[in-house]
């Protein structure tokens, strides 16, 4: 059994420490914020995540996960400390490390005896040695510590399934000693076989990066790949389909829409062209992808456009919020784009998500109508957006959707479905890369 000692509660945080502690081995989750973690102490969840409230009553009911402001205690009483704190962009693409700057300051001033300190955050390269200079800066004379760099690939809405049996297990690690230590916090990933990967903390640390920037661009790919279907008058599910089929390239990350957005490849692609820029090298692609995925919010919004004439005065529906199923996270959702939008432009704009209703009415501040189901979102629209592909979205009664709306105008940002189908019911559909909009009347 190893002690850790888990700094911030945040996504990556909650979620690893959760996980840890499910592994078998004692976890202390720490945090600045009093009111998180005395929500946390009680079984209650700041995020939605599948699976992770049942993991983290469970662990705590059995005394391997904790939750406390106390730093100073947590520290001198792990083995490992991993370190899981924000590290936003700047508005040039450029990291924010002060979090994690504070956090190894504060880890700095309680080191007692060996430990392992694990850099969790996302950081852009040579970060980790550049924290260890600090840590030595801050720490007593006889501090006896080893850096490791072990980026997180969780995806937000099959998290805990990605920790329990991730892809790989990635550990930058120089010290024979730190290695073992993190094969035994792993021990139950490397008994079912999971690929791991030992290397240097630069390599770990950019491993994450081109691995996000690389789904990010299939994703731009896709997209691209769609407009250029709209012009010339196929279809991008087949083109994908097509594509997919190929061992080399797969069919993951090849659905078209509006783009990716969330906590992790928007910034940590920015972060890479940052990092790039500054070494002075040019990194083409990379920022062709940001722009590319810039580009399709204001698409959804000429298609509405395009048949309706203008927004002014026109009511227009939006069926989800957050920037992906499963999850309540709005971090770069291509719906805020959408809603501000529409609303700049004069439209009254109804909106309905099954989870992120709340973060959106607390976090992002648009004037909208709040509903309480796809068909009310929907009640005498002019036209409706699907921008988030729930579950609940993809069998809707589309015969009583067309009857609640002033205008059968249906703009499907996820591709969900068939073309053929909602002309048979009679609306004005349209969608991305499947040929230009179709059916019904105006």
């Amino acid at each position: 059994m190893i002690r850790i000692c888990m700094i911030g509660t945040g996504y990556v945080g909650l979620v690893s420490g959760s996980c840890l502690a499910d592994f078998g081995n004692t976890v202390r989750c720490v945090d600045i914020d009093t009111d998180r973690i005395d929500t946390l102490q009680k079984g209650g969840m700041p995020i939605f995540e599948p699976g992770l409230q049942d993991m983290v009553i469970r662990n705590i009911e059995s005394g391997r996960l904790i939750f406390t402001t106390n730093l100073k205690e947590s520290v001198e009483n792990s083995d490992v400390i991993f370190v899981a704190v924000g590290t936003p962009s700047f508005p040039d693409g450029s990291t924010d490390l002060s979090y994690v700057t504070e956090a190894s300051i504060s880890i700095a001033q309680h080191l007692n005896g060996y430990k392992v300190i694990v850099q969790k955050s996302t950081v852009p390269v040579g970060t980790t040695r550049s924290l260890e200079k600090i840590l030595r800066e801050h720490a007593p004379k006889d501090a006896h510590f080893d850096m490791v760099s072990n980026p997180e690939f969780l995806r937000e809405g099959s998290a805990v399934a990605d920790f329990l049996r991730p892809n790989r297990v990635v550990i930058g690690v120089e010290s024979d000693r730190a290695r073992e230590t993190m094969r035994e916090v792993y021990r139950p990933l490397y008994l079912i076989e999971t690929p791991n990967l030992m290397t240097t903390l630069e390599t770990a640390e950019l491993v994450k990066y081109a691995s996000n920037a690389y789904l990010a661009t299939k994703i731009s790919f896709i997209n691209e790949m769609a407009a250029i279907c709209e012009e010339v008058g196929a279809d991008i599910d087949d083109v994908a389909k097509g594509m997919g089929l190929d061992q080399r390239i797969g069919s993951k990350f090849l659905h078209a829409g509006i783009g990716f957005g969330g906590s992790c490849l928007p910034k940590d692609v920015a972060s890479l062209v940052h990092l790039a820029k500054t070494k002075g090298y040019d990194p083409g692609i990379i920022e062709a992808v940001l722009e590319i995925n810039r580009s399709l919010a204001p698409r959804a919004v000429d298609k509405v456009r395009n048949v309706l004439g203008t927004l002014s005065g026109k009511t227009i529906g939006v069926l989800g919020l957050a920037f992906k199923p499963n999850t309540d996270d709005l971090r770069e959702a291509p719906s805020i784009r959408i809603i501000t939008q529409l609303i700049k432009e004069g439209a009254d704009v109804r909106v309905f998500d099954p989870v992120a209703m709340d973060a959106f009415e607390s976090a992002v501040g648009l004037a909208v109508v709040r509903c309480k189901n796809a068909y009310d979102a929907a009640e005498n629209c002019d036209g409706l957006l699907l921008v988030t592909e729930w579950n609940e979205f993809r069998e809707m009664d589309l015969t009583r959707l067309h009857k609640v709306m002033r205008k059968p105008v249906f703009i499907d940002c996820r591709n969900v479905y068939k073309p053929e189908r909602m002309k048979e019911v009679g609306f004005r559909y349209d969608s991305f890369g499947r040929g230009v909009e179709q059916g019904g009347s105006k």
